[in-house]
């Protein structure tokens, strides 16, 4: 009816997190461009002396605590992103033996592959199960060629959205199909129907 007031809704979500584990030169890079990328980041260290805002300016909250602890003690959800930057196993096992017992978006972690082969043992003995270290994408990153502590970022954030939007981070130029990743045009190439010329 006319005169009647109408109540307008807005639904607001607090941005996806981030949480970067390590205090290095990757651990900055990867916080800079998770926060352009409009997460929430938070770094996170035991080493007082590395794990300062100033070395961290592009991140949010930058943590003084035993990585393993601060992550037991913090709410994540199906969005939440882990990226293990250390490869030191006395802070890796443990961070990961936890995260990958969470419904996270994606974990990661840097290393070379005997670092991770290492790593994929010392999880089977702390009890995480061959279904959830298959969930571990280590060593992080696409296949780009990246070396610099920047150039691994670029790497980490490529794979990172090819997972969150089901996509296979192959070259567009090689493949058919929708190039945005809209609901629809997901949908759409899941099905194999839509239009292959869409842009």
């Amino acid at each position: 009816m006319q005169g009647e007031p109408r109540v307008l809704f807005e639904a607001w979500f607090p941005p996806p997190r981030l949480l970067v584990f390590g205090a290095d030169a990757h651990a900055a890079a990867v916080s800079q461009i998770g926060a352009f990328l409009g997460y929430h980041v938070t770094v996170c260290d035991a080493r007082a002396t590395l794990t300062t805002p100033e070395r961290f300016p592009h991140a949010h909250e930058v943590v003084v605590d035993w990585p393993h602890r601060y992550l037991a003690g913090v709410e994540t959800d199906r969005r939440t992103v882990v990226c293990m930057m250390t490869h030191d196993p006395k802070f890796d096992i443990p961070v990961l033996a936890e995260a990958l017992g969470r419904p996270l978006a994606y974990v990661g972690a840097l290393g070379s592959r005997c670092t991770q082969g290492r790593r994929v043992r010392d999880l089977a003995e702390a009890g995480v199960s061959p279904e959830a270290v298959a969930r571990l994408h280590a060593p992080v990153g696409l296949d780009l060629g990246a070396s610099t502590p920047q150039e691994t970022a670029v790497s980490f954030a490529a794979e990172l959205l090819a997972v969150r939007s089901g996509r296979s981070g192959r070259s567009l130029c090689l493949l058919d199909g929708a190039i945005r990743a809209s609901a629809g045009a997901e949908r759409a190439d899941r099905s194999g129907a839509g239009d292959r010329c869409t842009a």
